[in-house]
């Protein structure tokens, strides 16, 4: 066989690792780690002043979170978060302390899609969801209730 036809082969070829099952955990909290930093008050109330004084906003369906600046302040007063191998990521309250956070144990795993997208979603409580996105077809393992086995909190994709 020509190298130019054993290259046109592989690439065209099905990669292996696709066939196969993989199973995701939600993760453990302990390790995880804030990769954003939290607004300041003065952002924030700058951020406020300019989001929500935009007279186009006060038309749009859900203008609320501009009806009170704490209201807005609970939107926006958020970190960017990531478990320790990076798959999972959250949105968390900068008003969580970061050791409640490593403290939280997983208690409901749930599957979403959105488009091609699935989203798994694993609940700590509090307001504490670290998500992971996938284009694999993914399903919940057991229930998907946990609290009383963190461990047990699994999806298999495939």
């Amino acid at each position: 066989m020509k190298p130019a036809a054993i290259a046109l082969a592989l690439l065209f070829a099905p990669p292996l690792a696709a066939s196969a099952a993989e199973t995701l955990s939600c993760p453990l909290l302990t390790s995880a780690v804030q990769v954003g930093n939290c607004p300041s008050e003065a952002e924030l109330k700058y951020t406020f002043n300019g989001y929500c004084s935009d007279n186009r906003r006060m038309y749009e369906e859900d203008a609320s979170v501009c009806t009170d600046y704490q209201d807005y302040r609970k939107l926006k007063n958020v970190a960017h978060w990531e478990s320790a191998d990076g798959a999972f990521t959250a949105y968390l309250s900068c008003d969580l302390p970061a050791r409640q956070i490593k403290a939280a144990h997983a208690s409901r795993i749930t599957i979403a899609k959105r488009g091609k997208i699935t989203l798994l979603a694993c609940d700590y409580g509090e307001g504490i969801i670290f998500n992971h996105r996938s284009r694999q077809q993914c399903s919940v393992v057991g229930d998907g209730n946990c609290a009383a086995s963190p461990a047990s909190c699994q999806a298999s994709c495939e």
